[in-house]
């Protein structure tokens, strides 16, 4: 309904309708139309959690880890879902500032949070030189981003093929490691 409507057109009431359920449930457990949207967001960010939950805090498979993490990044980020999600915060969030701030606690910060642990860990263990593991990991994420996620939300470019996807996930990995992990002195 968020998608569809927009943030201010869906009330909890029409949600209760819709589910269908009583509102006093609904309030039960979303004690605001805000819970109720991160709830929404959590659950569409699962993928991207679980992937990154998995990733071993090992250095041996440097490579295959940021690929995972990569490749559920960007399917999230470009699907038609992801877009619409990203669309609906941006243009809601003036009249809602506490929804942004939501939303940003919700999903990038702790997309960014468990990226920054995992190269925290392979400086930690000597593998690599991260002088700054919060900018490395903000960093990966703004590559895959690219100005490609801009044209797709304006809808100049549709969302990239799977191939075309592999594409930037391969190029942005094979960077992101000569660049940031092997090349800091």
């Amino acid at each position: 309904m968020f998608l569809k409507y927009g943030f201010n057109a869906v009330s909890m009431e029409k949600v209760a309708q819709s589910a269908p359920v009583s509102k006093a449930t609904l309030y039960k457990y979303f004690d605001s139309k805000n819970a109720l949207l991160a709830a929404v967001l959590d659950e569409f960010c699962g993928s991207l959690w679980h992937s990154m939950e998995a990733v071993p805090r090992n250095t041996e498979s440097v490579k295959y880890n940021l690929t995972k993490i990569a490749s559920t990044f960007v399917d999230l980020l470009y699907s038609s879902e992801g877009l619409a999600l990203y669309r609906l915060v941006i243009a809601e969030c003036n009249n809602h500032p506490k929804l942004g701030a939501l939303v940003y606690e919700t999903v990038p910060k702790y997309a960014l949070t468990q990226l920054e642990q995992y190269l925290q860990t392979l400086t930690d263990s000597k593998h690599v030189n991260i002088k700054d593991t919060h900018f490395a990991a903000d960093a990966f994420f703004s590559l895959l981003k690219c100005d490609l996620h801009f044209q797709c939300l304006l809808g100049i470019s549709p969302p990239p093929s799977s191939e075309e996807k592999q594409t930037l996930i391969n190029q942005v990995v094979a960077i992101y490691i000569q660049g940031f992990l092997y090349d800091q002195h």
